[in-house]
């Protein structure tokens, strides 16, 4: 890359980073409005609600054996024309411990949980005004060693 263009994206970058700076000194990217969809009240809850059906549509992919519970990868996927998809931990304090929401909600998502014992990785898609589940039983030993 000859030095014109290294200039050049150096002054693409710095207008960019500029910009947005203004934009949130003037209050316009505010923190509160990415929050205003937060669900706090669900992510606070001590219990899960209602899980609806068992669904053959919904697989739920996660090690049997997690060696850190701290980081077990989620892999959901389904077949349905999804509002919402949530991840709950049966055994965690606060089950909730992800949820995608919108229209048309990603037919696969993944991510990595904490969980902070043996349990059940749950699956809720919602589809059409209903809730549908799977699960899968993950087994979390304490630094590996099959506790």
């Amino acid at each position: 890359m000859n030095t014109d263009m290294k200039r050049r994206v150096f002054l693409k970058g710095s207008l960019a980073a500029g910009t947005v700076g203004v934009a949130v000194s003037a209050g316009l990217l505010a923190p509160q409005a990415v929050m205003a969809a937060w669900p706090k009240a669900e992510f606070e809850a001590k219990k899960m609600g209602d899980l609806g059906a068992a669904s053959g549509d919904i697989n739920v992919k996660a090690p049997d054996i997690a060696e850190n519970g701290a980081v077990v990868p989620v892999t959901v996927t389904h077949s349905m024309n999804a509002d919402s998809v949530a991840i709950y931990a049966s055994a965690n304090g606060t089950p909730l411990v992800a949820q995608f929401m919108g229209p048309g909600a990603q037919s696969s998502v993944s991510t990595r949980i904490k969980m902070g014992k043996t349990g059940d990785v749950i699956a809720v898609v919602k589809s059409g005004g209903k809730m549908h589940h799977a699960k899968k039983s993950v087994k979390v030993t304490i630094g590996g060693c099959g506790g």
